[in-house]
């Protein structure tokens, strides 16, 4: 039976207009001249590029997608596909799927034209944001993947680290440019094979602005050192000193959780928030949040309601094993402590989650829309953020679905990014 206290929420919320979205997880598909308008001539070649060609076969199975483009005058749809060195990376009906029908989305190639324009163009994104009661929105990226890890894989540094500069001075100058009105909000990228490198490239662009830069939710599974090393430490300072955020995308360690070789995709999207699971542990038992106090990360899209079992867990194991787990001399009070003045937890779909939002901590959680993905609430995510949030009252809807986000991310108070 409904409680009172329950009843009366519902209703405060229900005559009260649910507050504008600032959502901290949305995606851009990068237009198809972000790199050949910005990279030397003699990059031109071989620099991310823009070709149409046939698809030969596509599979998406243990959580490994693999595409195989054709030749010019093979048999197979047609799609838009990104060349870069020796990659070939299709845009598919999964980079940009709101609009469709849940069963019409499907494991296939599209070119430009088959996609929602919002997907790529700021006067259209601004458009469905309107029509999603969204004010404003931190998109990630597409073909450099969610971290940038694209350009770690390629073998050219030189090259990678043009382009890792050139997305990001297509992030702040045009996707979240004088045309956003101050409704995008810029999400950069860092060299990931340098934390010198990468600390620069977070300067730089803190300089202008930006507050949020994406990093790999589990950098081993890149080939890369893990958090519990000193090695990302320049990175770390330098995001601890500009109050930059560093945001983790589910899949941003090019390893999407699953169980065997041949599982279907559906298994590993049950459980996409898994790695967010295994990387939030790893940042708590690091001590990096002793050694840099400012320092505050974020992992979109991967849902909240798995966080207060883990939270229980990390203080059991640091009250009982500490003396023999490694981290008696670095993490100097219960993991949870670090997880409330550190951690932010984002979430579109979570009525688990947000009816044990006690055990999280209203300050600590995040809204978002995930457009233009297969998962998006577009355009109803106002109608399932009331259906979620009902039980709540409506100065802590306001804080989840937009006051924590422009806390977190030094937006002016109107929910705007001024850079």
């Amino acid at each position: 039976m409904e409680t009172s206290e329950t009843a009366n929420a519902q209703n405060a919320l229900k005559s009260t207009e649910f507050p504008r979205i600032i959502s901290v997880d949305d995606h851009t598909v990068e237009p198809p001249t972000v790199w050949s308008d910005r990279l030397p001539k003699k990059y031109l070649d071989v620099g991310p590029r823009i070709v149409r060609a046939p698809l030969k076969e596509m599979t998406f199975l243990g959580g490994k997608f693999a595409p195989v483009m054709g030749e010019p005058g093979d048999d197979g749809p047609i799609g838009d596909w990104w060349v870069y060195e020796d990659l070939h990376r299709p845009l598919t009906r999964l980079d940009t799927a709101v609009g469709y029908d849940r069963d019409e989305i499907k494991l296939e190639v599209i070119t430009y034209e088959q996609m929602r324009k919002g997907s790529y163009d700021v006067p259209a994104r601004l458009a469905d944001m309107d029509v999603n009661h969204v004010q404003s929105a931190l998109c990630f990226p597409t073909f450099p993947r969610f971290c940038g890890q694209t350009f770690t894989e390629a073998s050219d540094r030189e090259l990678g680290l043009l382009g890792v500069r050139a997305y990001n001075d297509w992030m702040v100058e045009e996707w979240c440019g004088p045309e956003a009105r101050g409704r995008l909000i810029p999400l950069t990228l860092i060299p990931l094979w340098d934390a010198e490198l990468a600390a620069a490239e977070v300067r730089r662009n803190a300089a202008r602005g930006v507050r949020a830069v994406a990093f790999s939710e589990i950098p081993p599974h890149l080939g890369l050192p893990s958090v519990h090393t000193d090695a990302w430490d320049p990175f770390l300072a330098a995001c601890d000193e500009t109050g930059t955020v560093i945001a983790m995308h589910i899949g941003s360690s090019s390893k999407m959780p699953s169980t065997s070789p041949d599982a279907p995709p559906a298994v590993g999207s049950t459980i996409t928030f898994a790695n967010c699971c295994f990387s939030m542990v790893d940042w708590l038992m690091s001590g990096k949040f002793e050694r840099f106090p400012n320092l505050r990360i974020m992992y979109a899209e991967g849902q909240i309601g798995w966080i207060p079992y883990i939270l229980e867990r990390a203080d059991v194991v640091w009250e009982e094993n500490r003396g023999w787990g490694g981290v008696a001399d670095k993490v100097m009070k219960p993991p949870s402590e670090y997880f409330a003045d550190h951690v932010y937890g984002c979430f579109f779909d979570d009525a688990f989650g947000l009816k044990n939002l006690d055990a999280i901590g209203v300050a600590n959680v995040l809204y978002e829309t995930d457009y233009p993905h297969s998962d998006s609430t577009w355009p109803k995510s106002k109608e399932v953020g009331e259906a979620q949030m009902g039980h709540l009252a409506p100065d802590l809807v306001e804080r989840i679905v937009r006051g924590n986000a422009i806390e977190l991310l030094g937006l002016n108070a109107d929910g705007l990014w001024a850079p």
